[in-house]
Formats: structure tokens, sequence, C-alpha cells
């Protein structure tokens, strides 16, 4: 790509208009705008071009490249018109056939052409053919190339040939220059520029499976260097909220923490006391807490917040906890209540089904100081909220907000400058390796025991045909006294997704147990409708719930001890176990029913063996990093952009611990080298790490 070209790719919106050419625009479309974009667009796979195999040594299934001359060229009208080609060199004959063929193609594979011909050979009904061969016409002195030839990422208007020389001239031009000391990269390593002329432009007899795997030095070079760039951008998004201020909040010794903790029909378990006072250490320094609070299902984080909330409020400052649906922030609302008013704090609800006169007083009282905690969804940073003094945010399930809804709660404190402290809780453990590198900007907080009277649930995995198994056991358990949830993953009928819908298993099982009560909840109802249903459920009036997802974190009723999940196939593991979570929480042995609908996909079967085989969520939490990669952990944390590109958590756990010890050493003594590195390979995205 021309520099000219490349300044009307960086050209920001709004500038003088520039006429980009098709290949141009799905450049920028890609984000390739830079060399080093370029340079670091790397290639899917490889096809072998630089050797040429005689016709009669070609073998069914493999992929080959061969050279010959054409001997005749028809076009035929069998079920729909083909191209049909007879190529031979000296030592036997191939046919190619095209499906889907232009003119201009017809005219250059004419009789007498010599082509250059790669693809797979098959046996054909006219004898030994390629199918849709890659067909380029050459001279008997033509040179074959002296690399493996790149197959790039890329779109239908970005043609190979042009982003290979695109990524070529870019190699030339990026600067590649090493920004770090010689004694940085593990030992062994090709620089950064050999690395990434290597992966580009392999020569021949390069192992293709080293590339494929990604083992290679030159892979492993460019992962580490990756993964520094996140270790140095977290250390760099921790040293800079170490210079933000925010109020001291100490705990008083006599105060409403303590008086909380008197209150409290329970005693902390040895965890929750550990992370109480982790918490409180935290609110007691003038910078801001950044800190995540995980913890399994039902391993009480609800009364963490709680008394970080009492410590807060006790030192004169607001406390604001936002949940990311409305039964979750309702079961928070109740349990605050429950534990806080009696103490003479004023809780404020707001959500966005509350309108009128009742929010209006609402945000009267968050204003003026009068509510001390506020508790709702997503309502709780809109514009029209403000508070007298903020001091302390909760954020509840924080992987399922976007860094700025996370940012804009933060921003809700004015005074003097200040930050309010930051409270992040997740009941999806992060696994080791996560927490090292998109976690490592964060302090970490767990809560490792579960509280007595937690019961295990038994989980059971069943083909849909035995549905009918699952109905009678359901009646077993109505006809006991106990209640029970059957969870859909849609609530009405899909063309594209063939599942059983809420609605629809409502009907059935309404037909199928007459005289049971049958509550539906899902998304779509209105929030007093929701409400009720609910009630029915929690008050026990309703034996059977059947409920999309939104039951899936903040529902607590220790009569169900039976849950059902639809299609459980097509849940991740994660969220089978906050669903599972459900149960469990009272006296009477509990179970989970998983019904799938087969065949299931390898990764299906991963996901339900899991289930079946442990109810700890931490191991849960590790394989679903091993399957599903760490989308499920980070949610919105970087708003859709991953900060890794290349490297592989579970497969790369050395590259991440090398990394992640020479990263605070060279901040501190090459911090130019740091800012580089951190430039290099984020361009910016670091910000992320800000929420």
């Amino acid at each position: 790509m021309a520099d000219a070209d490349a300044d009307r790719l960086r050209r920001p919106a709004g500038a003088a208009p520039a006429k980009l050419s098709a290949p141009q625009q799905a450049m920028r479309r890609l984000g390739l705008l830079r060399d080093i974009d370029l340079a670091l667009h790397l290639p899917l796979r490889y096809e072998d071009e630089t050797r040429i195999a005689p016709i009669a040594s070609l073998r069914e299934g493999e992929p080959a490249q061969v050279e010959g001359v054409v001997s005749a060229c028809r076009v035929e009208q069998r079920s729909r018109r083909q191209l049909l080609v007879s190529l031979h060199d000296d030592s036997g004959e191939l046919l190619l056939r095209f499906l889907n063929f232009y003119p201009a193609q017809q005219k250059q594979m004419a009789p007498g052409q010599r082509l250059r011909v790669r693809g797979e050979l098959r046996a054909g009904f006219l004898g030994r053919e390629m199918v849709h061969p890659t067909v380029k016409p050459v001279r008997a002195d033509t040179p074959l190339p002296q690399t493996l030839t790149p197959v790039y990422p890329t779109s239908a208007a970005l043609p190979q040939a042009y982003l290979r020389k695109a990524v070529g001239a870019a190699l030339a031009r990026a600067p590649l220059a090493e920004v770090l000391p010689p004694q940085a990269p593990p030992p062994g390593l090709p620089s950064l520029r050999e690395a990434l002329l290597f992966l580009h432009q392999p020569p021949p007899g390069t192992p293709l499976g080293a590339l494929e795997d990604r083992s290679h030095p030159a892979w492993q070079r460019l992962k580490w260097e990756e993964l520094l760039a996140q270790q140095l951008s977290q250390l760099q998004a921790r040293a800079e909220r170490a210079r933000l201020q925010a109020p001291a909040l100490p705990p008083r010794a006599q105060g409403l923490r303590e008086g909380l903790l008197r209150a409290l029909p329970f005693a902390l378990t040895a965890a929750q006391a550990r992370v109480v006072a982790e918490i409180g250490a935290d609110l007691a320094q003038p910078q801001p807490m950044h800190r995540l609070l995980q913890g399994d299902v039902g391993s009480g984080k609800t009364v963490v917040a709680a008394l970080a909330a009492a410590t807060a409020i006790d030192a004169g400052w607001q406390c604001a906890l936002m949940a990311p649906t409305e039964i979750l922030a309702e079961q928070h609302f109740r349990k605050l209540v429950e534990w806080l008013q009696p103490l003479g704090v004023s809780v404020a609800w707001l959500t966005g089904s509350r309108k009128g006169k009742l929010r209006t007083q609402m945000l009267a009282q968050v204003a003026s100081g009068q509510a001390m905690l506020v508790v709702g969804t997503h309502a709780v940073i809109q514009q029209d909220v403000g508070f007298a003094r903020l001091g302390l945010a909760i954020v509840d399930e924080q992987h399922r907000f976007g860094v700025a809804q996370r940012l804009a709660l933060r921003h809700k404190l004015d005074e003097q400058e200040l930050e309010p402290h930051l409270l992040m809780m997740s009941a999806t453990p992060i696994p080791r390796t996560l927490a090292m590198s998109y976690f490592a900007d964060l302090a970490v907080s767990t809560l490792d025991e579960l509280p007595p009277g937690r019961t295990a649930v038994l989980t059971k995995v069943f083909a849909d045909a035995r549905r009918d198994q699952v109905v009678a056991r359901i009646r077993d358990a109505v006809a006991d006294g106990r209640q029970v949830y059957w969870v859909c993953p849609l609530v009405e009928e899909s063309e594209h997704l063939d599942l059983q819908n809420a609605t629809a298993t409502h009907a059935e099982l309404s037909a199928a147990l007459p005289g049971v009560r049958i509550g539906l909840l899902h998304g779509r109802l209105p929030a007093a409708e929701k409400a009720a249903v609910m009630a029915g459920f929690t008050q026990g009036q309703t034996p059977l719930l059947v409920s999309t997802t939104v039951i899936e974190v903040g529902v607590d009723v220790p009569n169900a001890s039976l849950m059902v999940i639809e299609h459980a196939e097509r849940f991740g593991l994660a969220q089978l176990h906050q669903l599972r979570g459900r149960v469990g929480r009272g006296v009477a042995a509990s179970a989970c029913v998983l019904l799938y609908t087969p065949p299931l996909s390898e990764s299906g079967k991963a996901r339900l063996r899991a289930m079946a085989e442990t109810g700890d969520g931490f191991e849960i939490a590790r394989r679903d990093l091993e399957i599903r990669g760490p989308g499920e952990f980070l949610g919105a944390r970087q708003s859709g952009d991953a900060l890794l590109r290349f490297a592989d958590l579970h497969a790369d756990e050395p590259l991440l611990q090398h990394a992640r010890a020479l990263a605070p050493r060279l901040l501190a003594s090459h911090p130019a080298a740091a800012r580089a590195q951190v430039e290099r390979w984020l361009a910016g995205r670091a910000e992320y790490l800000k929420a």
C-alpha cells in the first residue's frame, strides 16, 4: 500500500472527502490503518506453492500444485453449465472442473496455454479431477515462489493478492526496531522483525504444524510481546488510579458496621470476615478502591456488600449498588432494607419501571443525601440522578455492564475532584490465568467458603426423549410440598432456532400437570406482572415456575429443590452454574436436570460433562476458560476489543508468567521502552482497563 493510500485510510471522519477504492475501504473496516497494523495482520494458514508435483504422483484428498499445458477446454451442459479443462504434463492428465466461471476464465485456459494449478485431487466420473482449483497462467520459465504463500483473514472486497502486496510493503516500512532492552525477551526467541518476516514469508520446508499450532519460536515471540504489553498496560492503569483521590472511609469501632454485625441472624464465615477486613482497609485509604469480590453461587457476597455500605454510610457518605436486572436489584434491595433500615439507614429504590411521583421523590432523597443507600438497575446512572456525596459504588455481576456504564457510576461524584471507591462483584469466579492477565490491575478478594446450610446439588444429564420422566419427577416433588424451576432459552417461537420456548412449555406442563399452579416469567412481562409472578413463587403459592434466564441470579427460594434446564447444550458453563445455584438453598436434597437435544457438539458434551462432574464454581470457571476462552468472564470489560489477539492464556501460561515478572521491573527501570511497547500493541485500547 502506497504512503498516499495509507494517509487516506488514516484520514479521520469528517475530513475532506477522499475517494477510497473498495479494497481500501475494506482495509479500513478491518482496522488496517497503520503499517504496524498490517505487519501484525498474520496469516490464517499457508499454501505451499514452492513445489511442482507430477500429475501422476497426486494422491486423492491431498492438496498439491501441478503445472501443465491445456489440451482441451469446453463448456458442457449437465445439471448445470460447467467448464471442463483437460491439463497434461509429462506424467499424465488431469481434469479441472469449474461450476462457476466467467468467459474471461475460459479464454485464460485456452488449449496450448501453460497453467500452474493448485487444488485437491478427487476421483470424478470422468477420472481424476480438481474442482475449482486456483489457476495461474505461466510460461515455461516462470520461477516458483521462494516462500510459502500466506492466506490472510480478509473480506470479499479485499482480494488476497492486494492484501499480500499491502502487507509486504508495510513490513518494509513498519517501525519494527527493538524497543525493549536486549536481555528482556526469553532466551532462544528471534527479534520481533525476524519473527514477523518469518510468519509472513515462511521458507520452504517450514513445518506447517508448528505454524498452525503457534508453537514455533516466531509465534512465541509475538505472543510474549503481546502479553508483556498487556501486563504493562495493567500496571500503568493501577499506577494512574493510585494518583487519584477518594474520600477516606475508616470504619468506626462502635459504628454502623459493628451494629450490623451484631444484628445479623448468622455469624460470618472465616472467608467473609477476611474479605470484609480487606475491603475495610481499602476504604480507609484516600485513594479509590478498585476491588473485585468474587465468590461462588451462594457464598454470601450480599452481606459483604452490606458491611462495605455500612462503613461508607457511617463515615457520612452515600453508597450506590447497581445490578444488571430488576429481579436481582430487588433481591438486594429487600435484603439491605431488612438489615439496614432497623439501624436507621434510609434506602432508595431506582429502576426503569419506577416512574412519576415515586421516582421524583426518590431522586429528591438521593440528591439531598437523605437516602444514604441507593439500590437499582442501570437507572442509577441516568443523567437526572444526582448524589449528595457518593463515596462507594458497588456493581454486582460486573461483567454484564459495559465500560461506559461503570464509568458513569464512578463519575457521579463531583466533589473536590474525588473519585468514589468501587467494589465489583461476580458470582463467576475468575480463573488464575485470567486474574494474572485481564484482571491484573484489580485487587481481588475471594469468598472460597460456603455458609453452613447450603446443600450439594445432584446434577443429571438427560436427553429430551426422557422428558416424560422429568415431568413425573416434578409431579412427585410438588406432591411432597417442594417447588421447581423450569428454565427455557426463548420466549416465543423463532424461525431460526428450534428450541422449546417458555410460553409453549408453560402450556405443555399445564396440560401434563392438571391442578398444579404454574407461573410464567420472562423479560417481556410488565414489571408489575413480573413482580406478582415472583411473589407467588417466593411465598410458596406457585409450586412450579417456568422462566427464561431472568432468574439466573438473585432469586433465593429455599423451598425450591429441583431445577430443570431446557436445551442445556445452548447455555454457557457459567450460566448453567448460576442457574443451578438457584436450588440447594434449603435443607431438602436438591437436583438439577440438564435436558439436551442430540446430537451434541464436542464443546456441548464438554460443558454438560463438567456440570455433571463438579459443583465447584472455581473448577467450572477453569473448564469454561478451556472450552470458550476468556469472553465469558470479561463481558464488556474491553467493550468488545479483546486485548489479546494471539496469546492463549491456557497454552501460553509460561510466557504469561515471564511477562508478569518482567513488567514491573521494566516499568521501573525503562519507562520509555514500556510506553513504546504498550503503544505498539494496544494503540489506545488500554483505556478500557480504567473501568
